[in-house]
């Protein structure tokens, strides 16, 4: 088998993942989930033509959902029957890590008022690149990149971004330039 026939057989048989049912099962569940409250979140008025009902396309998503889902849980529930094998916890593990920089967005967001967006982008910038493992150089650059994020943002792209309550300790003059430009 050639290096180019080798790469298309992984388009159409990709590599089997054990854990790939954990995905399967929840997906399916929350298209249940979301078929069971579409008659309260949506609504279908009487009179009106089907196409026009505001209920119609979130219903044919939901069905798409449940179809789709219902196979592909079929299609996983077949493959770990064939194939077996893989550690299901690790790999939903590895999916879980992910997560930790879900928190680092959030805690971001909720210092960044208080904060204010300079300061907050330049800690964060260098707590992200020293836990991604950069030193020296790299890890010294990450509050000047920093810098340069926030000028491009409030500056030339004029985003209005509120001004951290730290900002309040200043001098008015000091405290109105650094909630336009910082």
């Amino acid at each position: 088998m050639t290096d180019h026939e080798h790469d298309l057989s992984e388009l159409t048989h990709p590599p089997h993942h054990r854990a790939e049912i954990v995905f399967a099962v929840v997906s399916f569940l929350i298209a249940v989930a979301l078929a069971l409250s579409w008659s309260t979140e949506t609504q279908w008025i009487d009179g009106q033509a089907w196409s026009r009902q505001p209920g119609l396309w979130p219903l044919i998503a939901v069905i798409g959902m449940l179809v789709f889902g219902a196979g592909e849980l079929a299609a996983c529930l077949i493959r770990n029957l064939r194939n077996g094998g893989g550690d299901v916890v690790a790999e939903v593990k590895l999916w879980a890590r992910a997560g930790e920089y879900v928190l680092w967005f959030l805690v971001y967001v909720l210092a960044t008022p208080w904060i204010g967006y300079l300061p907050a982008t330049m800690i964060f910038m260098t707590l992200l690149a020293w836990r991604l493992g950069y030193r020296g150089r790299a890890l010294a650059l990450a509050p000047l990149v920093a810098i340069a994020i926030v000028v491009v943002f409030k500056a030339f792209l004029a985003v209005r971004i509120p001004g951290g309550a730290v900002y309040d300790i200043f001098p008015q003059a000091l405290r109105n330039f650094l909630v336009v430009y910082l």
